[in-house]
């Protein structure tokens, strides 16, 4: 598992990760602090947005932000 300094950072993966458009699933996990198990119901319930390439699934950052932020109490 990647520190959250690497995360944060964006260290190791190209551009920094508040500049990237999408994350694979454990990094969307390691940001958010949802377990993986819910992230795969909210993507499968429609409140994540998810993007197929190929074999691998991203998530466009945008979609996790609004996540967030329809859910701030």
């Amino acid at each position: 598992m990647m520190s959250r300094a690497r995360l944060e950072s964006g260290e190791g993966q190209g551009p920094a990760l508040s500049e990237r458009l999408s994350v694979r699933i454990p990094v969307a996990v390691e940001l958010t602090g949802i377990s993986r198990s819910k992230l795969y119901e909210l993507i499968r319930t429609g409140q994540v947005a998810i993007v197929k390439v190929g074999a691998a699934t991203v998530i466009p950052m945008e979609s996790l932000r609004q996540f967030i932020d329809a859910n701030k109490r």
